[in-house]
Order: C-alpha cells, then structure tokens, then sequence
C-alpha cells in the first residue's frame, strides 16, 4: 500500500498553524470527493477555469474569480494583471516591461519572502514608510498597482486600507490585497474587492481546507482575464502555474462548504480548547499558559502561548518543541523563542485537543 508509512514517515498532530511545510491543513470528504469524481474524465481546462471561476465568483459576491496553484503565485498573476489589463502587448515581453508601467508601491514594513512574486514580473518596488503623503509622493505615471499585505504585517502606522483604495481609485490604479492567511472571517472573501480593491488573493490549502497547491484571486473581471492568455493551458509567464482539474474541483466543493460553516462554533471550540490547555497547564511548575487573541496571522481564532522557565524544566523552549515531534503520535507545535511556544487548536480535529494536553504533562513535568 502507498502510504506515508510506507515512506517511513510519521503523521502529525498539527497544533502549529495552517504553514505549508505541515502541508496546510486537512481536506475534509467533500473536497476530496469532488477530486475523485474530477480524475474520472477528461475535460477542456480553459473552460473549466472559467466555469469554476464563475460559480465561486457568484457564490463570493465578487465580479469573477480565477483558481491559482497558490497565494504566492496569485501574487505573481496579479502583479502581471496589473501591466497587461491596459497593456495586453507585454504578453511576450515579461519580465522585460520597461516600456510600459513597471512599478509596485509597497509598505516598507509589510515587506515579506511573499513579495519577491511582485519582482519576478519585472516590477519595481517602491516602499514607502506607510503615511498619506509617503503614498502621494511616490505614485508617478510609472506606477501599475499599490500592493497591501494584510494581517500581522499592517502597522498601526500604515494608511488605513479603504483611504489607500481612495486615492488609488482616483488615480485608475489598481489595489491588490495579499489576503493568503486571512480566512476566517468567511466575509472577507467579499469585504476587500467591496471596498474598492481591484484583486484579494487567498490561499486555497489554509483554512478553506482545499487542495495545498491552490488558491483564489477574486475581483475585477478586466484583470482576471487579461492574465488567460498568459495563463495555463496557455503558454506564458503563468504557464508553470498549472492546476489541474481535480485541484479546481477540490476548491470549488471548498468553497462552498466554508460558506456554510458554523463559524461560530468552531470559534467556540478554539476557546475550549485553550481554555483546556491553560487550566492543564497553570498547575506545572515553571510553566505559564495563557489564552492570544487573534492568533500568529491576525486571524480572530485564540490560541494559547506557553510560557517556560528552563531553570526549573531543565530544558529550552526549543528542546520542548523538539520533544513534541518526537512524541507518539508526533506534535507540531509553534516555536516562539528560548522559553516560549504556542498551542494553536485551529488546525485540531475534534478530540485531538486532548492527546496535546496530555503530550503538554507528559513533557512539561
């Protein structure tokens, strides 16, 4: 049989986060039977695309969707988008567009390893340090698009979102919002392009528990199909991007299950479960655990940091961490620093809650 054990390798209990290294999170039947009946036949992709797009464009209260091998290289498309919605002649030219607009406006403090998507299309960063006037100095006629990275990279300092969209609309000059890890809450699938911005980008293998190897570029039609002839089956810029049938089945059944989630309960199980792990935990000597609000993406989810004092345990937050992987079963959890690591119950199933609480006494005692 093929299977992990069959590799040699051991599952995880993922109390870590929805990171890809641990493989995003978990397809639940649905989207796995969606998969299996796509790998039965052949069809045209082009078309599926489309037809795909426009049922999660509907059902997002968005102008149209496009399904991306990833955030990531949604960012690299929409970077793209940007240059050839005005100029579709730069099809043959990327990354070689100096004739045409070459620049992205980014926040100097949202730059993140994500960014460099933006650069492979041949833009140019311009950063700015986050203020109205830093955004008006910087736009010049070279300027294609304003990138925004929300979540735990936006600064108290930065330019709120919807007055950045402000100026850009006055301007024609398209906002693209990275929005990879910020699922829940579901209405963010609508409330960023509601707002004005031109394209909202998502990780598919977060926590709309579809296929790792995609994600959504939702908003402006003009944009979204400017990038199908570049954009496979097309060959292009966007040719290595490929998703496959079974992966744009997979985020569709995806979709429209998060859409009729209990995201209210699931919240209350996240409280449960952290609530459970302090009162576990408090007890110990020279351990401290305490329940975070929103979690390590900015997403409203708590989670629970766990303080050590290694004087007392003997041992590092990191050998701890350590420990967890090595642990039956083995646990991801987040490492923080030398005395403290995170507990994160979102990416738990039901039940699971309680074989980390154990692990937690086994090896903190």
């Amino acid at each position: 049989m093929t299977d992990y054990q069959s590799l040699g390798i051991r599952p995880l209990i993922n109390a870590y986060a929805t990171v890809t290294k641990f493989g995003g999170s978990l397809m639940p039947p649905e989207v796995v039977s969606a998969m299996t009946a796509a790998a039965a036949g052949f069809v045209d992709l082009a078309d599926l695309q489309r037809r795909v797009g426009e049922r999660i464009a509907q059902l997002t209260h968005n102008e149209a969707a496009y399904v991306t091998s990833g955030a990531a290289a949604g960012i690299q498309l929409a970077a793209a988008a940007a240059v050839m919605y005005k100029h579709p002649e730069a099809l043959k030219r990327f990354p070689d567009i100096a004739a045409f607009k070459d620049e992205a406006i980014i926040f100097r403090g949202q730059r993140n390893p994500y960014d460099y998507s933006i650069q492979a299309v041949g833009l140019k960063y311009v950063e700015i340090a986050g203020s109205r006037s830093d955004l008006e100095a910087a736009i010049s006629e070279r300027t294609a698009c304003i990138f925004w990275f929300h979540g735990a990279l936006v600064s108290d300092d930065d330019l709120p979102l919807a007055e950045l969209i402000a100026i850009a609309k006055a301007r024609d000059i398209p906002v693209i919002v990275d929005a990879a890890a910020q699922l829940p809450p579901v209405e963010n699938l609508w409330r960023f392009t509601e707002m004005g911005a031109a394209l909202a980008l998502f990780s598919g293998g977060k926590d709309l528990r579809g296929p790792q190897s995609t994600g959504l570029m939702l908003g402006r039609r003009d944009l979204i199909d400017s990038i199908r002839p570049i954009s496979n089956p097309n060959h292009g810029l966007g040719r290595p991007f490929k998703v496959g049938k079974e992966e744009m089945m997979g985020i569709l059944a995806a979709v429209e299950r998060y859409l009729q989630l209990d995201h209210d309960a699931r919240a209350q199980y996240c409280e449960d479960a952290v609530t459970l792990f302090c009162e576990a935990l408090n007890p110990l000597p020279g351990v401290c655990a305490e329940r975070e609000f929103p979690n390590e993406a900015g997403q409203p989810l708590p989670w629970c940091r766990v303080t050590i004092d290694p004087c007392i345990l003997g041992k590092s937050a990191d050998e701890i961490v350590q420990a967890f992987l090595a642990h039956e079963p083995g646990i991801a959890v987040s490492p923080l620093n030398e005395r403290q690591f995170h507990l994160n119950p979102m990416t738990l199933n039901p039940g699971e809650e309680l074989i980390v609480r154990d692990a937690c006494l086994k090896l903190l005692t």
